[in-house]
């Protein structure tokens, strides 16, 4: 952890990387001598010969290394293992942040330099569509009808503290502060000594929770980022994009965050509907102290005069309903209204019980809210004053109109197993159907039907229900009242996992109509019914699904209440492990196509939701690209995307890089819609090659994952997944059942555990033996370069590729395979996934021409070697830890150590889950 650098680290590196280099090595040393001083000289001695080892080893593919480096770290003792995992977590802490830091510097000076606008901002966006010949106007009336909406997601990748984050915003702020240059020496000394005080702080402080997450507590994570980003960084957005499109009319609020956290109950048996209220109470209480605050700030900054300005009778009036008794403001008619409308916030606060107090009256929607804002905003601009109203108040309305009082919308979840248990036992005991579960799906969607159209309810106080059907239904009846109490946009749709009949939709339909959600009498839905596609075989049935359900006549009514618009989740973390990266990518691209068919058939407008994860191996990757390489027709200026587990801390802590994702998001949403040379259709040749590939992959990853002998047992045996259960980074559990099979296992773990041990599996295992068959054939490896060339899905599946496969390490991913217990087995399965991920990277490079991994993406490179020689000694750390730990050793400080190599690697990675 020397400031200086091994010799061949940074040689022949560009000028404009110089600054990142000169931060990793002040904040290197700057830990090194953090340890020195805390840990004392043999302990710093230890970490910095790990160092030395790792770069070795990694940058120089020495086996001498890698068997000194072993020898090294198993010889340690418990503590000096704590120590030395503490002291490279960190410091992949600290490179991350100088990376991001990096990343900011680069973007300003090309916006100094006045550079041409790149992909994925606003800019590059309206000049697109501008030069596809739309008007400015048609871009506006495009938003009139958008919606992008990023949904944020707790999962048990989500490794970060709170405590941790603040510490590196810190860092962050204080690395802004010296490069952007002009401090006297004293200053500069105060900013290092700042930055030592901060890492010092890191290293005092656990990386680890003591007790495992609470939903309540990973709500409160998550309102964290509004803190960090959302709150300030959504109205600017939109004041930009307004100036882009020449200021005459203010946008609609297309841009509206989301939530699963609180909602979610698939195999989440912690939330139920208590947690629901606190959840969006939560929620509520962030957004309202906000308001509040903002309107001290703004009524500090009116100080406007009446003997000096004119003001509307609607400001009067707000200002002389106001209980503002002080002289001092007597004459000051918007400072009286604005604490007047603080007064009805802090009332509101106080009437929903998130406390407060009640000295006025409170508002009974947010619409009143709005309307007060807009008479002041209107008042200023007749009257003079419009470029004081574009300022704090015009970010305050922007948010009103994006938050409300709900903050964001709450999804609710379910798995479809269980709406049919409980439709089950609701028209058995009402006496319509004793055995609803054995009737075939025609049996099922007539009686769904028939009730559907029927005034009255199915369930009674005077019966006993089971828990679940209990459960179930207070669920449904606190979403009624949570949309009463905060408005309707705080719960809005009700997601249905493992979708795969019109039924499972007629059935939330009917568990809606309970909660007086949904009514016969006028044929109105009050929530979209959101079928997730998860399976392969789901995705494969999914367009005749929604098909069938569109014909039903007492579907359509209520569709129309719902302005003709379906959404429909796709759901890429479930399809990769049931048919791998290849097979999984490649039906979610043709279910939306065919979804554009039948959609266009039945003249219903199609949403769709993406739920993606981090890892390429759940449907990961730069999201701008991912969102233009959609089918034609897949967008149409809606989407909505999760972010789920560390990526959600990669993208938002920062708001500076929280901006950039969120424009990233609404500039490729712009360009999918209205740019169609985006979205020419694919030739015939390119899907016929894909449906092959496809079918060559996905064979290849049934044979290993699910039709090899003892294959459960390898993964659990090789990776980290059954010490995972004891890590305090989530509220879920791993697995559905209580089961070792990968079934049912949960997509998140079985990803993350292969992350873990740097095999990556899930991001590219069947590729290589899929091309290399194809290719046999003559010609077909000219299309797939064509393709490569020519078509952006392929051209984003492969550069996904390149990403998951730089992060693949054979020689670590050999030690975990080590800890196999059957020696055949091992053998076995480890032969076949060396081959395999050698034959993809071949096959990977002979379809780009790229002469190594990375070649293209020289940003991803530089990081990767940057970073990767001090994730390497954690992993190998890990190993000797689980060993220990499988072995019987019963020390506390084991199991200790296994947890915080497993964050340090989560985190090393940055998008492992």
């Amino acid at each position: 952890m020397n400031e200086r650098p091994e010799p061949d680290q940074f040689d022949q590196t560009p000028d404009k990387d110089e600054p990142l280099i000169a931060d990793i090595r002040l904040l290197g040393r700057l830990l090194g001598n953090c340890v020195r001083s805390q840990e004392g000289g043999e302990i710093f001695t230890v970490v910095e010969t790990v160092r030395q080892t790792a770069i070795r080893f990694h940058r120089e593919d020495d086996e001498s290394a890698r068997d000194t480096l072993t020898d090294i770290l198993s010889s340690l003792s418990r503590h000096g293992m704590i120590q030395t995992i503490r002291a490279f977590s960190f410091f992949s802490l600290l490179a991350n942040v100088a990376e991001n830091q990096h990343h900011i510097r680069r973007n300003r000076a090309h916006e100094i330099d006045g550079s041409a606008p790149r992909n994925g901002t606003l800019a590059r966006a309206l000049a697109r569509i501008r030069d596809a010949g739309h008007s400015d106007d048609v871009i506006r009336t495009a938003l009139g009808t958008a919606l992008v909406s990023p949904v944020l997601t707790a999962h048990p990748t989500e490794v970060r503290r709170k405590s941790t984050l603040d510490r590196e915003r810190e860092i962050t702020a204080l690395l802004a502060e010296r490069s952007r240059g002009g401090l006297t020496p004293a200053e500069d000394a105060a900013t290092i000594k700042g930055l030592e005080r901060a890492i010092l702080t890191l290293w005092q402080t656990s990386i680890l929770r003591r007790n495992r997450l609470k939903v309540p507590e990973e709500v409160g994570n998550a309102l964290s980022y509004y803190d960090y980003t959302f709150l300030s960084e959504i109205p600017e957005l939109y004041e930009d994009l307004e100036a882009a499109l020449g200021g005459k009319q203010a946008l609609p609020s297309f841009f509206r965050m989301g939530s699963w956290i609180g909602g979610d109950r698939d195999g989440h048996p912690f939330v139920v509907a208590d947690v629901m209220r606190s959840a969006l109470a939560q929620q509520s209480d962030k957004i309202l102290t906000h308001y509040a605050s903002e309107i001290e700030a703004l009524a500090a900054e009116l100080s406007l005069d009446e003997r000096l300005i004119n003001v509307t009778q609607e400001v009067t009036t707000l200002a002389e309903r106001a209980n503002i008794t002080s002289p001092h403001r007597s004459g000051e008619p918007y400072r009286r209204a604005l604490l007047g409308l603080q007064e009805r916030v802090e009332a509101t606060r106080a009437t929903l019980g998130l406390g407060g107090f009640v000295a006025g009256e409170a508002y009974p929607n947010v619409a009143a809210f709005a309307a007060d804002l807009d008479a002041i905003d209107a008042s200023m601009r007749q009257n003079g004053s419009a470029l004081i109203a574009d300022g704090r108040l015009a970010r305050l309305r922007r948010a009103v109109g994006v938050f409300g009082f709900h903050l964001a919308t709450l999804d609710i979840r379910q798995n479809s197993d269980v709406h049919e248990r409980v439709v089950a036992e609701l028209l058995q005991k009402a006496g319509v159907a004793d055995d609803y579960l054995a009737m075939d799906e025609d049996a099922r969607v007539k009686i769904l039907s028939a009730e559907l159209g029927l005034p009255r309810l199915l369930a009674t106080p005077f019966v006993d229900y089971s828990d679940e059907t209990a459960s179930e239904l207070a669920i449904f009846r606190q979403a009624a009242d949570l949309r009463a109490r905060y408005g309707e946009r705080a719960i809005e749709n009700a997601i249905i996992s493992k979708a795969d009949a019109p039924s499972d939709v007629l059935e939330v339909a009917l568990l809606l109509k309970e909660a007086g959600l949904l009514r016969p009498d006028t044929k109105t839905l009050a929530l979209n019914i959101v079928p997730l596609l998860e399976t392969i075989a789901d995705l494969r049935a999914g367009p005749k699904i929604l098909d069938t359900l569109f014909g039903l006549p007492i579907y359509r009514p209520l569709l129309e209440s719902r302005g003709l618009c379906q959404e429909v989740m796709l759901g890429y973390s479930d399809s990769n492990k049931d048919g791998g990266f290849l097979t999984s990518r490649w039906e979610v691209f043709k279910a939306e196509g065919a979804l554009v068919e039948v959609f266009a058939k039945h003249g219903v407008r199609l949403r769709l939701f993406h739920g993606r994860g981090g890892s390429v191996g759940r449907g990961g990757g730069p999201s701008y690209d991912a969102i233009v390489a959609q089918p034609a027709g897949a967008v149409d200026g809606a989407i909505r995307v999760t972010e789920q587990g560390e990526v959600i801390t990669g993208k938002y802590a920062n708001p500076e890089l929280g901006r950039r994702n969120l424009e990233a998001f609404a500039a490729a949403t712009l360009e999918a819609t209205l740019v169609p040379s985006a979205h020419e259709a694919a030739p015939d040749a390119f899907l016929a090659m894909m449906d092959e590939l496809s079918a060559r992959a996905f064979a290849a990853y049934r044979s290993l994952v699910y039709e090899t002998e003892n294959f459960e047992t390898y993964f659990w045996q090789s990776t980290v997944v059954s010490e995972i259960a004891n890590l305090n980074i989530g509220s879920r559990p791993a697995s559905r059942k209580n089961s070792r099979a990968i079934e049912d296992l949960r997509a998140i773990p079985w990803v993350f555990g292969w992350s873990q041990c740097r095999l990556m599996l899930p991001g590219w295992y069947g590729f290589g033996t899929a091309v290399a068959s194809v290719i046999e054939d003559e010609g077909k490896l000219d299309t797939l370069r064509a393709m490569a060339r020519e078509w952006p899905f392929f051209r984003t599946l492969l550069s996904n590729l390149d990403m998951v496969l730089s992060k693949a390490d054979l020689a670590i991913a050999s030690r975990y395979a080590e800890l196999v217990e059957d020696e055949a087995l091992r053998t076995s399965v480890f032969s076949r996934i060396k081959d395999e991920l050698g034959r993809t990277i071949e096959m990977h490079l002979t379809i780009t021409g790229q002469s190594a991994l990375l070649e293209g993406n020289p940003k991803l490179e530089r990081s990767e070697k940057n970073r990767f020689p001090y994730l390497d000694p954690l992993n190998h750390l890990q190993v000797e830890l689980l060993k220990r730990h499988r072995a019987g050793d019963t020390d506390d400080r084991v199991q200790h150590g296994i947890n915080l190599t497993i964050n340090g690697v989560a985190a090393g990675l940055r998008n492992s889950g």
